[in-house]
């Protein structure tokens, strides 16, 4: 009697441990090609970031600066006539 009882009890474990162990390989790949997604997204925001570094620093160079200033605003450098020093 024993036997009869213990028989299906262990069956019916050994289906449901089955059945847990795919779930959670299935989980696992969900998640495992979630992770790729983000890391191809990553790897592109970094080479995007990259390349604004590079931008900003071609337009902040010095001689951009002067020269957009001289276009845009009229601006020049003052004289020597024209500076004044003041002190504390």
């Amino acid at each position: 009697m024993r036997r009869e009882v213990l028989l299906p009890v262990l069956l019916v474990a050994v289906v449901a441990s089955a059945l847990s162990v795919v779930y959670v390989k299935h989980e696992a790949r969900k998640q495992f090609v979630v992770l790729q997604s983000l890391e191809r997204d990553r790897d592109q925001m970094q080479i995007q970031w990259g390349r604004l570094q590079i931008e900003e620093g071609a337009l902040s160079s010095v001689d951009r600066v002067r020269a957009t200033a001289r276009q845009h605003l009229d601006l020049v450098k003052p004289t020597l006539a024209q500076t004044v020093l003041v002190q504390k």
